[in-house]
């Protein structure tokens, strides 16, 4: 430690051990930056498949408790998708968390197409076979089946796409 000229000692730091301090505090915060926003997208890649995964199982359990039928229409295009009972009285919307998006919708069509999809729910039938998958930009997706034997929603983690 620096002794003043009065004899006393100084106490506190000096320039360099801050900076070097600092140095190092920026260097573990720039490798753990990218980790920290992977995860963060991959959290909103999951929320996403929840949400989608609860809309479909509303429908069925609104299908069978309230004996009413229902339509599911999904917006591939428009990021969204709407429930809505046959007799209007009952309309509900999901929106994806922002940087999330529908990629697909199973069964596939025989042609392409941007059209929206419907899928009818029937009091006391058996649910639509069908699956809508989510994705990132990071290429993270998660598929949301609907079980038609149970009716019960399943999420997976599809196998990686042949490049």
């Amino acid at each position: 430690m620096p002794i003043s000229s009065t004899g006393s000692r100084r106490r506190g730091v000096t320039l360099i051990e801050l900076m070097v301090a600092l140095a190092i505090i920026t260097l573990i915060i720039g490798i753990s930056f990218p980790s920290t926003i992977a995860g963060m997208e991959n959290l909103r890649v999951s929320a996403g498949a929840r949400s989608v995964a609860t809309f479909m199982s509303v429908a069925v359990n609104r299908a069978e408790r309230l004996q009413q039928a229902i339509e599911m229409t999904v917006f591939i295009k428009d990021n969204r998708a709407i429930l809505r009972s046959a007799d209007g009285r009952f309309a509900q919307r999901l929106d994806l968390p922002p940087g999330v998006s529908m990629s697909a919708v199973w069964p596939p069509l025989p042609e392409p197409s941007d059209e929206p999809r419907h899928f009818l729910f029937l009091p006391g039938g058996t649910p639509p076979r069908m699956a809508i998958q989510i994705a990132n930009k990071r290429g993270t997706r998660r598929l949301v089946r609907l079980n038609p034997i149970t009716g019960a929603t399943e999420i997976a983690t599809p196998a990686p796409e042949p490049e």
